[in-house]
């Protein structure tokens, strides 16, 4: 089961050193996905409508897989993921929580809105390697995923 093109994965993370870290774990996991980075809630809302920087869709493809942290600036990733399942155009878009938080409250909201997994991130590089690599197993081989909408 192979995908006719690597898999866009939008991950919404305002901090630079989890980004590059981030970038790095998919590199030594050898994922060759288009792994693309936005900063807050609002960033991410503007690239799933395409809208400001994000308005030309060949620099904005449609993401196959969004990784999100819920303690960002202007519009956190909760309150993001709401407004991503509240629409009917984005809501099949698979969203795996990647965050600090190991709050079981947010565990239980982030399920209760929709969310596909919640990974609390690990402190060591090789952890975090390991569920890249695991990430991308489960996400690129195991699961079928739903088609991009048309037009994309």
């Amino acid at each position: 089961m192979s995908q006719a093109k690597p898999i866009t994965i939008l991950m919404a993370e305002d901090d630079p050193d989890d980004q590059l870290l981030t970038e790095e774990a998919f590199s030594e996991a050898l994922l060759a996905n288009d792994l693309r980075f936005v900063e807050d809630g609002e960033e991410l809302m503007d690239y799933l409508y395409r809208r400001g920087k994000y308005a030309d869709a060949s620099n904005s493809p449609h993401p196959g897989l969004i990784l999100l942290d819920l303690n960002m600036p202007r519009k956190d990733g909760r309150e993001a993921l709401e407004e991503i399942k509240a629409d009917p155009n984005l809501r099949r878009i698979p969203i795996v929580v990647l965050t600090t938080s190991k709050a079981e409250e947010d565990i239980l909201r982030t399920y209760d809105l929709g969310v596909s997994g919640f990974i609390t991130k690990p402190v060591e590089f090789e952890s975090l390697v390991e569920v890249v690599k695991v990430l991308g197993k489960y996400w690129f081989e195991i699961v079928e995923l739903p088609p991009e909408p048309i037009g994309e």
